[in-house]
């Protein structure tokens, strides 16, 4: 497989060179509208990133997403996204619920493999004119993905899913517009949160998942989730168990009751499957717990792919509204 991706790296590289000697001939006649001489403005882009410098010679107009939250963000920010990594379990479904109707802005884009390995040979083929994913997720396979296409990368994608939006957003040529979504979703957060506890002055927050193995895991307030509640102003419970630099803390059977919480939300990572059978297993035995019933919170069962896994602006907007329902508050829809 890497012999033929060189030859086509090679291949593509001769065919560029190609079309480069050809733009030395006479002008084309501008016909270009003024909303792509727009989109051009600022371009060259060379931007800084955890991996190095990257140049992007004009705005991006097809974009392979290696990562699930940069997924999101390429279809929020509406750009051609040609190229993404399967990271559902259903690949007929490879796109979330809470993303809403994305069919035709995802009629023409390209599964090129998992999360885990994605396939070089297929965004070759896709000729993407940009690549976006995150170190912690692809950082052996950059130098080889900086060879097909202008490459950028984040840190990471958890705890920086807001500014990684706009990071995107500044490659897209749409920072400003990245920077407006943002602090929509932030106003919004905050709005309905004041409603909550405007209702329950004194409202707290745990989440609990479960994903097989000895502990449960106690989400931080460094997390996905953590940050929601963050930007609601709804604190964890005085003296919780946290962690600046992990997203959870684990959590033993014994320990159960440090998990407790004004709402416990609860969820398992359950894919078919010996993991998820796991999950199951797991979580029954610490729901079975007798600790489990001293629980003082409002124990909530919540989607694991929403409040866990989507680390996105879209995902966040879904566990606003489902709060919202749960407290009975004004949702404030975007």
């Amino acid at each position: 497989m890497k012999t033929r991706i060189l030859k086509q790296l090679g291949a593509a590289a001769a065919a560029l060179a190609l079309l480069a000697t050809a733009g030395c001939g006479a002008p084309a006649a501008s016909t270009q509208p003024t909303t792509q001489a727009a989109e051009s403005a600022g371009y060259p882009l060379t931007m800084e990133h955890t991996m190095g410098s990257t140049t992007i010679d004009a705005a991006p107009k097809r974009v392979v997403a290696l990562d699930p939250s940069y997924i999101d963000a390429a279809l929020l920010l509406e750009a051609d996204l040609v190229g993404y990594v399967q990271y559902r379990q259903d690949p007929k479904a490879p796109f979330a619920p809470y993303l809403g109707d994305v069919a035709e802005a995802s009629k023409d884009s390209v599964n090129v493999g998992t999360l885990a390995e994605p396939n070089l040979e297929k965004i070759l083929e896709l000729q993407p004119d940009l690549i976006v994913s995150a170190k912690v997720r692809h950082e052996a396979l950059y130098p080889q993905l900086s060879k097909i296409a202008p490459t950028i990368f984040s840190v990471s994608t958890g705890p920086t899913w807001k500014e990684n939006v706009v990071f995107l957003g500044e490659a897209l040529g749409k920072k400003a517009k990245a920077e407006e979504l943002v602090k929509a979703y932030e106003e919004r957060a905050q709005k309905v949160g004041a409603e909550i506890l405007a209702k329950k002055p004194d409202a707290t927050y745990s989440l609990i998942r479960f994903t097989g193995g000895d502990t449960a895991r106690l989400y931080s307030s460094n997390s996905f989730i953590g940050e929601i509640m963050a930007d609601m102003r709804i604190p964890r419970p005085k003296d919780a168990p946290d962690s600046e630099s992990e997203i959870f803390v684990p959590l033993s059977s014994e320990q159960i009751l440090k998990g407790d919480a004004g709402l416990v939300m609860v969820s398992a990572f359950t894919p078919p499957g010996e993991e998820g059978d796991k999950a199951r297993a797991q979580q029954e035995k610490f729901q079975s717990n007798p600790l489990w019933k001293k629980l003082q919170g409002d124990v909530k069962p919540v989607e694991d792919a929403t409040f866990l896994a989507s680390v996105s602006i879209q995902g966040a907007h879904a566990v606003i509204t489902d709060l919202a329902e749960h407290y009975g508050v004004d949702p404030h829809q975007p």
